[in-house]
């Protein structure tokens, strides 16, 4: 908190909005520097807010009593990439005059628009401190250059995830003014009531008879840097739903170039007197999130497609390239072709009134509280001057990308493995070309890591090979605790911390990966499935989780198996729910099981105190000698498994199944009959074969990253 002495004045902090997308960013960190004494808030009103056409959604602004220091129009009517240009151009000529009446320390824009770009620009060459919000993350369109045009220009990053953050990492921002907030529109999203006042908004806006579920929402935008395509996908998707015939509320594009031709596409397939359509310029955001919430399904490419609806669960049909990229979460079904209304129409089926889990992938309703404090702690006395963090250039071999994929390379790997933490090197064959001593790194303590990976690298020298990175395996929980920032897996470290720990020590970018995503990364490389179609990797450790590798991208994405439900009325799981597949099939399942009925059976194989591996063998040869309670009690596990891998194969075109983990080989015969019997023969079941998967697969992992950096690199000189 500042200090309010008499020389105290409060940080003067524009803000300055363009539509009513970025307004619902924007505004709960507009009322927060309003009501805090430490802060003097400016508002610029610009863009499409001033627009008839697009609602005039100036009065949302009003309606939330924030006073508007200025309103300038800059929309250069003719929606197409000339006009975009024209309007940036316009308000570059009025936004000195603005600037420096207002006199900010700090100003504030958002996202990736043409807007944005022109008041980054401004402040930047008038020396005004930036603050951007929603840097670091990926979209498609001329979006994604607009957004990473506007870091560059920007002093100060609030992004939304952790992927976010390491992107602008990456693009060598300084990690200190990097602000690891949530997206500001979770603190009103996660607040609003979606089930009071339901029924009353569903009746406003799409008439008496709409019902929850039983309606669709299209919000559908230009793709501006291919227009003609984006105009026929629009084209296709308004066909699709005319076809479906569900109760459809159709929102109209927003300003960008194309829009024009969307409007006249909505009046010549009439639309707007359609018998199931409602259309709208604009809905009250409240009133948006109570009907994205309870619609059977959301259709279109706008980012809250993938940004807000995860944390309702709401299904989402994502077509084309404009939000490809961006996390998402399971509730998101992607048709980046969606070059045919059959094409929609089959998505459409799919996801329509299909429930997900909710998710908060983007943020858990605190980030205005942390970028309050964020900015309390610039110092708006000190130097102007932005500075990047390079990496540090040597003439080693191993700095050069170019030589990346080149023999003679190395990662150093290390895995957590139970109470075993293992160090290697490993080559881009996935050879383990050495191995270190096991338990050589103490968790807590840097100078155990310094100590162990200068012997890494010194051992690489005396082998004639170069170090190009380090790659952590930790189990998911740890993962999960790492990227909290209340929780610490290595006491007293952040994950900023060892990042930046091993950068400036050593110069070697790190990559910190789950257990499962090393193993699934293991066998696709280097497994005799690598290469090959769709594969669904299982790991069946202390949790269940699973990832699907699909072979024409090389994609390992998760999949929510472990909190799958296969039990309605079954136990109570951790995460809330009950009769998860966690509660039957887990290790931490079957020891919990194996400790109640075998002690109760008296049937334990071997006498005193014995550890988690120790019990699951017993639980295993338990079963293999014919004891009855111990083969119930992996039947069990085998069958909830089997019924969840049933449910994530439904729809999906999966050629193999590989499962991880010490209790494979105790589901491995009931998973093969179950599949076989199932779907006759097409579902090939086996085991993971390859050996040290967790130290090769996070291996993989990093060349593979490197590769792709070379590939990006590459494009790009040619260019």
């Amino acid at each position: 908190m500042a200090d309010h002495h008499s020389s105290f004045r409060p940080i003067k902090v524009c803000v300055a909005t363009s539509n009513r997308a970025d307004y619902s960013k924007l505004s709960p960190i507009m009322i927060g520097l309003r009501d805090d004494p430490d802060f003097e808030l400016q508002v610029i009103v610009t863009g499409s807010h001033l627009l008839d056409d697009f609602g005039t959604t100036i009065k949302n602004i009003e309606r939330d009593n924030i006073k508007i220091n200025w309103k300038l129009h800059t929309i250069v009517r003719g929606e197409d990439e000339a006009a975009m240009v024209e309007s940036v151009g316009l308000s570059l000529s009025k936004l000195p005059d603005i600037l420096l009446y207002l006199q900010p320390d700090l100003l504030v824009v958002h996202g990736d628009r043409f807007d944005a770009l022109a008041l980054a620009t401004a402040a930047a060459l008038m020396n005004i401190r930036i603050v951007h919000v929603e840097g670091g993350e990926v979209s498609g369109t001329i979006d994604d250059s607009i957004r990473h045009a506007i870091t560059k220009l920007s002093h100060y990053h609030l992004c939304c995830t952790e992927k976010a953050r390491a992107r602008l990492i990456a693009m060598c921002e300084d990690v200190d003014r990097i602000l690891l907030s949530g997206c500001p529109v979770y603190d009103n999203l996660l607040k609003i009531d979606t089930l009071s006042t339901r029924d009353k908004v569903i009746k406003k806006w799409l008439g008496d008879e709409a019902k929850p579920k039983q309606y669709i929402i299209s919000l559908q935008h230009p793709v501006t840097t291919e227009i003609e395509h984006s105009l026929k996908m629009f084209n296709f998707a308004m066909d699709a739903l005319l076809e479906f015939g569900k109760k459809t509320l159709v929102l109209y594009p927003n300003v960008d170039a194309g829009s024009k031709d969307m409007t006249r596409i909505i009046r010549e397939k009439k639309i707007e007197m359609g018998e199931n359509f409602v259309t709208a310029k604009h809905i009250p955001f409240e009133e948006f999130i109570v009907l994205m919430a309870n619609c059977g399904c959301l259709i279109g490419n706008s980012s809250c497609v993938v940004r807000e609806t995860c944390a309702f669960g709401t299904p989402v049909v994502s077509l084309g390239s404009r939000q490809t990229g961006r996390e998402s979460g399971e509730n998101v079904f992607a048709c980046p072709d969606a070059d045919s209304k059959h094409t929609i129409l089959q998505a459409l089926e799919l996801q329509y009134q299909k429930e997900y889990p909710r998710s908060f992938l983007y943020g858990d309703g605190n980030s205005v509280r942390r970028i309050l404090d964020f900015m309390r702690g610039i110092d708006i006395t000190e130097r102007i001057q932005k500075t990047y963090t390079f990496p540090a250039l040597t003439t080693k071999k191993s700095q050069h990308v170019d030589n990346v994929m080149e023999d003679g390379l190395c990662v150093v790997t290390v895995a957590l493995e139970g109470a075993v933490t293992k160090m290697a090197l490993v080559n881009n064959k996935g050879e383990i070309i050495h191995r270190l001593a096991d338990n050589s790194i103490k968790w807590d303590r840097f100078e155990s890591w310094k100590n162990s990976l200068k012997k890494a690298i010194a051992m690489a020298t005396e082998l004639d090979v170069n170090v190009i990175g380090l790659g952590v395996c930790l189990d998911t929980l740890k993962i999960d605790n790492y990227c909290n920032e209340n929780k610490k897996v290595i006491n007293g470290w952040s994950k900023c911390d060892f990042e930046k720990f091993v950068y400036s020590e050593f110069s070697l970018p790190t990559c910190i990966e789950s257990e499962a995503s090393c193993r699934t990364s293991a066998e696709n490389h280097f497994g005799i499935n690598r290469n090959r179609d769709t594969i669904l990797n299982i790991l069946i450790n202390k949790d269940i989780e699973a990832r699907l590798v699909c072979s024409e991208q090389n994609h390992i994405s998760p999949v929510n198996i472990g909190h799958m439900t296969v039990h309605m009325n079954g136990p109570l799981c951790e995460c809330g729910s009950r009769g998860c597949v966690n509660c039957y099939s887990s290790e931490r399942a079957l020891l919990a099981a194996s400790a109640k009925n075998l002690q109760e059976e008296n049937t334990t194989i071997n006498g005193g105190e014995r550890n988690e591996a120790d019990s699951l063998r017993d639980l295993v040869l338990a079963a293999k000698t014919g004891n009855i309670v111990a083969q119930e009690i992996l039947n069990s596990g085998a069958d909830a498994l089997i019924c969840a891998m049933k449910n994530i194969l439904a729809g999906r075109r999966i050629s193999s199944i590989i499962l991880h983990g010490y209790l494979a080989t105790a589901y491995i015969q009931k998973t093969k009959d179950a599949m076989k019997k199932t779907f006759h023969g097409k579902v090939d079941v086996r085991m993971a074969e390859v050996t040290e998967p967790t130290l090769r697969g996070v291996a993989a992992i990093v060349m593979n990253s490197m590769k792709k950096i070379k590939s990006t690199d590459s494009k790009r000189e040619h260019m």
